[in-house]
């Protein structure tokens, strides 16, 4: 008996010993099992507006990960209920569940219950595999003991929930929670909290929006768990039976309009904070941008209507962009009228700007290098620069035109004269202020014929100088990241340059405005003021064909532009329009957007511009002869004067082959000359003269007085 009780010791004493080798073995390969950057988990990037606001999510599997202290105590509990009752008192293994899964099985002659922990389940879908092999088993266990070692139990329940799929592309509980009720996790009811405990099992199978009458059983059989386990009352229980689903959801889908924009977000993050699309996928950042949804909208609708797009056929082309002149944010982009995500992107590709370099590197230096003035008078003759011979569009040249004028009119001919006076190299260091460095050296540069071209973006980028006082900035698509923590990563810091004097910009302002109002771009209706200019460059292998149309303009709010063509011209597509297309679809997409009421207010200490004054050739001249006492004539002449006040008009008496200016008048069309002696046989006729050009007009018909007549 001393002996049997001795071997009975001995191996009670040597099972503990193999157990605990056993143990410390496990806990050891629990080292080289667990790799714990895999607990880290792949979480949803979420897009919000300036107010905060989700506009999208950018995600592998869209997760938002919560801490356990946001999850309510009733929703622990009913997935503890459903899935581990035991789980606050076993250590990773459940040997009596297991115990009990076996003796259903061997009962039932097949696998009707499962014995796994929570914690094995977490073990199985964060580090191995779904192979069903014994070794894969082995592995579970050791790692779900390990686990057990490492963290918390609300630490593993935290895990477990945030890691678990719920169906329709939610991952987590916070993600299945904003799909299946729209609200918070932390809002959560019990029978809310009973419904999602319901689906890891089989989401597809028990999906409230697919099998609502499955999803309901199988609530109800969490809700009898929860009343079996000691969280819920019978009475309880029988009330949220009686609910229904009480769904309310919201399923993530990326709103088509917003694409182009998501991925120059990307981009930029990439290229400016060296985030890379993968992590930031994955990351849970939340990432603020100065998005403008109504303008973003409305610029997706508006393109895809063909009218704006003047091409032999349906596929012409668009690219757009807009931003807010303050803070240099973009407010909103489009790659093309059909833009699918990581495609071509246009608003990338740089294209010959045509007449929208004129503003940008002939006028605007001009006037700051203080050559000319608005006014001033440029020459507009068919001139030839060592065999370069720029042409106007309409073959017309008035050999002497006003700077306004020439932009008026996108006057080729007076834009490369001035640009030659005021020296190739100079302009380009302006350009290079604006963000737009060239290699160019030719004249050509005027009429923005480049080697390379320019993007949509650096154009918008580079009219903004105007409209905030010369500074140039660089626009941007991220304000700022935020980590998980709430931690802010990254901030835009607005890259501004001095390009212009306020007194430059306030006069290419009133110009630009010029242009929109009777010029080249106004075609269309905008009820604010807008100041712009178009451009577009010809495809010489078809008469009358255009390549590239372009609008670029501002508001004393925003500044974009907008271009149009084909990806690839050819004699079978090509632009059968010019420039007024953009131009009315740039006005339309503000209009819509509500960008048309705003007015362009003179900054302090700058000279305001006023407007041209127009000479009109006088037609009408009239003269009455009336008698003042002592027998003296006195011719009256008049005449419709110019609606315009101020302009002058020169009055000249002509006798034989002999003309002089015998008075001045201005803002009005009548004269007297007193005294007249019609023996010599006296002529008269009138001349406009502009004070701002310092310019006579053509001269008026011609009238004699006489007596009899």
């Amino acid at each position: 008996m001393y002996k049997k009780g001795l071997y009975a010791i001995a191996a009670l004493v040597g099972i503990f010993l193999l157990g605990l080798i056993g143990y410390i073995i496990i806990l050891f390969l629990g080292n080289y099992v667990i790799d714990e950057k895999k607990i880290v988990m792949d979480s949803a990037t979420r897009l919000v507006d300036e107010n905060g606001d989700e506009l999208t999510k950018l995600y592998v599997k869209n997760r938002d990960l919560v801490s356990i202290d946001k999850i309510p105590k009733h929703v622990q509990q009913a997935f503890i209920s459903i899935e581990d009752v035991r789980f606050y008192e076993h250590h990773g293994i459940d040997f009596k569940s297991i115990g009990r899964a076996l003796y259903r099985d061997i009962l039932a002659g097949g696998s009707v219950e499962g014995g796994s922990t929570l914690t094995q389940q977490l073990a199985k879908n964060v580090f191995l595999s779904n192979d069903k092999t014994l070794l894969r088993k082995t592995k579970e266990v050791v790692v779900a003991i390990n686990l057990e070692q490492r963290y918390s139990k609300q630490k593993l329940l935290e895990m477990y929930l945030n890691q678990i799929y719920f169906g329709h592309g939610a991952y987590g509980i916070q993600a299945a929670s904003k799909l299946y009720f729209n609200k918070d996790v932390s809002e959560l009811t019990v029978e809310e909290g009973a419904l999602l405990a319901a689906l890891p099992k089989a989401p597809n199978s028990y999906s409230p929006i697919l099998h609502p009458e499955k999803s309901i059983e199988r609530r109800n059989v969490v809700l009898n768990a929860m009343q079996k386990a000691g969280y819920l009352s019978a009475e309880k229980n029988v009330r949220l039976q009686g609910r229904t689903l009480g769904l309310n959801v919201k399923e993530q889908a990326k709103n088509p309009a917003y694409l182009t924009y998501i991925d120059m977000v990307i981009q930029e993050a990439e290229k400016k904070y060296s985030i890379s699309s993968n992590e930031l996928l994955r990351g849970g950042y939340t990432v603020k941008v100065p998005m403008s949804t109504k303008v973003q909208e409305a610029a997706y609708e508006l393109m895809k209507e063909n009218r704006y797009f003047p091409g032999t056929d349906n596929s012409a082309q668009g690219a757009f962009v807009l931003v807010d002149n303050k803070s240099g944010g973009v407010l909103s982009v489009m790659g093309g009228r059909d833009y699918v995500q990581k495609s071509l992107n246009r608003l990338n590709v740089k294209r010959q700007p045509g007449s929208t370099m004129k503003p940008i590197a002939v006028y605007g230096p001009a006037l700051e290098e203080g050559q000319f003035k608005p006014y001033s008078l440029l020459q507009d003759k068919l001139t030839s620069y060592g065999g370069y011979t720029p042409k106007n569009v309409e073959g017309q040249y008035a050999k002497k035109v006003t700077m306004y004028d020439a932009l008026k009119d996108s006057k080729n001919a007076a834009a490369v004269w001035t640009l030659n006076q005021l020296g190739v190299e100079t302009s380009k260091q302006y350009l290079t202020k604006l963000g737009i460095p060239l290699e160019d050296k030719g004249l050509a540069i005027a009429l923005g014929g480049l080697k390379e071209g320019i993007t949509p973006l650096q154009l918008a980028g580079a009219y903004r100088a105007f409209a905030e006082n010369g500074e140039n900035i660089q626009p941007y698509f991220i304000q700022e990241i935020k980590d998980q923590d709430g931690k802010v990563i990254a901030k835009a810091v607005p890259d501004t340059h001095k390009a212009f004097s306020k007194q430059t910009a306030w006069y290419m302002t009133k110009m630009l405005q010029g242009v929109v109002k009777e010029g080249t771009a106004k075609n269309g209706e905008f009820k604010g003021e807008l100041a712009g200019k178009t451009g577009s460059t010809s495809y010489t292998n078809v008469k009358g064909a255009t390549r590239d149309a372009w609008f670029v303009g501002y508001t004393p709010d925003v500044v974009g532009s907008v271009w149009m063509g084909y990806d690839s011209t050819n004699d079978q597509h090509y632009l059968t329009k010019g420039s007024s297309y953009p131009t009315l679809l740039f006005k339309d997409i503000l209009t819509r957007a509500g960008y048309d009421e705003a007015a362009f207010q003179k900054p302090a200490g700058v000279k305001d511009l006023p407007k041209p004054i127009r000479l009109e050739q006088v037609k009408d001249l009239k003269q009455e002869l009336t008698f003042h006492p002592f027998g003296l004539l006195t011719v009256n002449l008049s005449w419709t004067p110019s609606p315009d006040k101020r302009a002058v008009y020169y009055v000249y008496e002509k006798k034989g082959d002999k003309a002089e200016v015998i008075g001045k008048v201005k803002g009005k069309g009548a004269f007297e000359k007193e005294r007249v002696n019609l023996l010599d046989s006296p002529t008269y006729y009138v001349v406009p003269y502009n004070s701002q050009t310092k310019q006579k007009g053509k001269k008026s018909n011609e009238v004699t007085p006489a007596l009899f007549q």
